[in-house]
């Protein structure tokens, strides 16, 4: 399948995501600042409104699944065998669970009474620890490298249980499965990798099974509140469907179906290769177009919502990342990408962009340094935020310099 180039890399996809997790680092930064904008804000939960940060999240889920293909291809091209890959799937997928589960319990801060350490400690120790277990350490080590870093990933795995051991919630909870957003992507991952795994670029089989995804999706959603507010498969609770479908982690069906929908687009990519560039961007602007139609067609039914990743909301998100995305390849085979240059650490690096917030805050937690107030409202309250997700990206890509990337 894989023929973007010899690395097996979609250069478009890169570009995709890190405008994705850029816009991510930026609304995630809100948080610190007063006076942002309705429209950039998250919608309340049941509000029927999608802001500028509730396209953040899904988009991410979308590219997820445009990038599970290539990744499983390119092992195969390298001679992975498939139990290799298999493994290689739950490794990551528990890898980004574990991952998760440190900083999503972290959102509850820290018991009033807790002093064994600062919430900016623990993450700090939480993300080195991420390093030194999870680095793309060099391939091919001499045998004191290869000590050096299996004591570094030691050292790191010591360092994560003795904060899942003494972290304490503000209600008197212990460390939990909060796994945050790492976790619900880990668990979209798991099953559209699983689902590539056995369907490959196979359109006959793929097709179907994104049908069932989206039939979850309008069976199990709930309906707009003037049709009744219940979905049109409401079983009295508990349910065999819906054991069943927490059981394989699809939930109601909305972020496994940006996932397969972004790796149908890959798949489709791929197939139409060798189109002339004036009829591939024709099909992206078409499935642009189909997916805004269902989009506006489904909103009659149920509400857009990023909480809950209603059908409308997986809709319109899968038709801005198709026509950025198209946009993108045709960008690219004019040669007019060099101004990726400026934030290709987020899409190549992606992981440790998503930490390098942490680290910034636990610094600020640490030392007690507080934003001048006229940096935290608008309109530099924005600026500030947009300056931060530079720097992130930017010290990302000095990182990967040092050879400090997270990988899983």
């Amino acid at each position: 399948m894989v023929k973007e180039n010899t690395q097996g890399r979609n250069l478009a996809i890169d570009m995709l995501r890190a405008l994705t997790m850029t816009l991510m680092i930026f609304v995630n930064d809100f948080w610190k600042v007063h006076d942002v904008p309705q429209w950039m804000e998250h919608a309340k939960h049941g509000v029927d409104f999608m802001g500028l940060s509730d396209f953040v999240y899904p988009a991410f889920l979308f590219c997820v699944g445009m990038s599970v293909p290539y990744a499983i291809e390119n092992r195969y091209r390298k001679g992975y065998s498939g139990e290799s890959t298999a493994g290689h799937i739950l490794i990551r997928t528990l890898s980004l669970l574990i991952m998760g589960a440190f900083l999503g319990n972290s959102e509850a801060r820290l018991a009033p009474d807790f002093t064994l350490y600062r919430i900016g400690v623990y993450w700090l120790v939480a993300v080195a620890s991420f390093f030194l277990v999870w680095n793309a350490y060099p391939k091919n080590p001499s045998r004191r490298q290869s000590i050096l870093f299996t004591c570094l990933k030691i050292v790191g795995g010591i360092c994560l249980l003795f904060l899942a051991l003494t972290y304490r919630k503000p209600d008197g909870g212990v460390f939990d499965t909060s796994f945050s957003i790492l976790g619900g992507i880990a668990w979209t991952y798991l099953v559209s990798a699983t689902v590539y795994f056995f369907c490959r670029d196979n359109l006959r089989k793929t097709v179907p099974v994104w049908a069932a995804v989206l039939a979850v999706c309008v069976l199990t959603q709930r309906l707009r509140p003037e049709l009744g507010g219940t979905a049109i498969l409401d079983f009295p609770r508990p349910n065999f469907l819906e054991g069943m479908l927490r059981v394989l982690h699809i939930g109601n069906g909305g972020a496994v179906f940006l996932a397969l929908s972004g790796m149908l687009v890959s798949v489709v990519t791929e197939k139409i290769s060798g189109f002339p560039q004036w009829k591939r961007s024709v099909i992206g602007i078409s499935a642009t177009v189909a997916a805004l139609l269902l989009g506006f067609i489904t909103h009659k039914f149920w509400i857009a919502a990023k909480l809950g990743l209603t059908l409308p909301c997986c809709l319109f998100v899968s038709a801005i990342a198709i026509a950025v995305y198209t946009l993108l390849r045709f960008l690219n085979s004019k040669g007019l990408s060099g101004w990726f240059a400026v934030i290709r650490p987020a899409g190549t690096a992606t992981l440790t962009t998503y930490m390098i917030p942490y680290v910034f805050y636990g610094f600020a937690d640490i030392t007690g340094i507080v934003l001048p107030d006229w940096l935290t409202h608008s309109p530099m309250s924005l600026v500030n935020c947009f300056c931060f997700a530079l720097i992130v990206v930017a010290v990302t890509g000095i990182l990967q310099k040092l050879h400090l990337k997270l990988k899983v």
